[in-house]
């Protein structure tokens, strides 16, 4: 009997091997041949899937980002009724966007080439503002449950809250992949602080 092939499934084992060529050689390296190589695939069997490198790059960036987000999604959706009462589950959370271990420290480096590429590649930047967006919503719901479970004060402006702590990540990120030795010991606390820093906040008002 035939195997079955589900396409939906072969184009992300392609996108998988794509991220692994390009933690070694960059956005760049992922080439058909390479991903032929990679795969155990044809060329043409690659192409039968992706109609161009272009369109290749841009679903490998869509799934790598869904990628980093789920790992923060899964949690939150399995925290139990009243969770996130503390700025500490909170930080936790927000904690696995973070490369704190080698898998999610070889998403985001894969992840700031595909950022970099974007800024001249408009396919990749439409991705970039789609993942940015899909982040800040789930950073704001976070915010927003911690509110209402006690975590957090109830007058937190969420919006300006939200991009302060998209922009730490972002930080923190790069710090960790930039300089990996001495910066990743310190992110969750920095991250810490800047949660329960929150406790403190109450929203502006014009004068």
């Amino acid at each position: 009997m035939p195997k079955i092939v589900i396409p939906g499934e072969r184009r992300k084992v392609v996108a998988d091997a794509a991220v692994r060529i390009m933690i070694r050689a960059g956005v760049e390296g992922a080439s058909l041949r390479n991903l032929a190589d990679e795969t155990g695939l044809s060329i043409g069997a690659i192409r039968h899937y992706f109609e161009s490198h272009d369109d290749l790059a841009v679903f490998t960036m869509r799934e790598l980002g869904r990628r980093i987000r789920q790992r923060v999604a899964t949690r939150f959706d399995q925290l139990p009724a009243g969770g996130l009462g503390s700025t500490a589950l909170v930080s936790d959370l927000l904690a696995e966007l973070l490369p704190l271990d080698r898998a999610r420290r070889e998403d985001m480096t894969v992840w700031l080439a595909f950022v970099v590429a974007a800024r001249t590649q408009p396919t990749l930047h439409v991705v970039a503002d789609e993942h940015h967006e899909h982040t800040r919503w789930l950073i704001t719901r976070i915010l927003g449950r911690a509110v209402d479970h006690g975590g957090l004060p109830e007058d937190l402006d969420l919006g300006i809250e939200c991009f302060r702590l998209c922009a730490l990540l972002d930080g923190l990120t790069m710090q960790a992949v930039l300089h990996p030795q001495p910066a990743t010991p310190d992110l969750v606390e920095v991250l810490r602080r800047t949660v329960h820093s929150l406790t403190t906040q109450t929203r502006s008002t014009d004068s």
